[in-house]
């Protein structure tokens, strides 16, 4: 996520024409938009980090179902 934030910060100061930016070539912003692409649909994908945070909101969910059924049995 930070770096989708980076490349719309970048953007945007690239657009506008905002102090150094200004002269900043666009071909860097598109690297890393086809970066963050590769990044998000192979790399993430092949280190199992996807599954990883799946994961971790599952067993958030099933945390909280069991602290409201133990709730309710008081």
């Amino acid at each position: 996520m930070p770096l989708i934030l980076l490349i719309a910060a970048l953007c945007g100061l690239r657009f506008f024409e905002v102090w150094r930016f200004a002269d900043l070539s666009w071909w860097y912003i598109v690297g890393l938009m086809v970066f963050a692409f590769i990044w998000f649909e192979f790399i993430e994908k092949l280190l199992g980090l996807d599954k990883k945070k799946e994961h971790n909101v599952q067993s958030k969910h099933r945390a909280a179902r069991v602290k409201q059924a133990f709730d309710k049995r008081r």
